[in-house]
């Protein structure tokens, strides 16, 4: 692969463009899964309160890498809740829903990270940007899973 893009400051801005989409994403999530934590209720809430604090965890180191790759392109990562709302495709949650809603809800925000991630994958591979193309592509595994725990989750309901 060439690596054009490390000469090309618009290619750079596209492809950090779509990070800072994925990142308003994880960020949103993070933010979402924490309050779930704090907030879950009920006869699972154990197993729940741990399994949110876990993927929380994931997604707290992930923003931080997400950020400085943005950082590395040359751009600004976006860094307030009005930035992310805007750039966001998850939506928050004010409330405190249900558990089963809490997973329901996590599933789908997971579900959305990975097309995030795998816009992000898209736009790095066409300006041969194997770095960031990496980068999106372990978000894709770390929601895929993410998603396939809470998915089984619901299984059980």
């Amino acid at each position: 692969m060439s690596n054009a893009y490390r000469n090309d400051q618009a290619a750079r801005q596209t492809i950090a463009a779509a990070l800072s989409r994925l990142l308003a994403d994880t960020y949103t999530l993070y933010l979402k899964t924490q309050g779930f934590h704090w907030n879950v209720a009920g006869p699972r809430f154990y197993d729940l309160h741990k399994l949110f604090e876990a993927q929380y965890g994931e997604l707290a180191a992930a923003n931080d890498e997400i950020a400085e790759r943005i950082r590395a392109l040359g751009a600004k990562a976006p860094a307030s809740y009005g930035e992310f709302k805007q750039l966001a495709s998850i939506v928050e949650e004010a409330g405190a829903p249900a558990a089963v809603e809490m997973v329901r809800q996590l599933l789908a925000d997971n579900r959305g990270a990975v097309r995030s991630a795998q816009a992000a994958v898209e736009t790095a591979e066409a300006h041969d940007d194997v770095g960031t193309a990496d980068l999106a592509t372990q978000r894709i595994r770390a929601h895929e899973k993410a998603a396939w725990m809470l998915e089984s989750l619901l299984a059980r309901e």
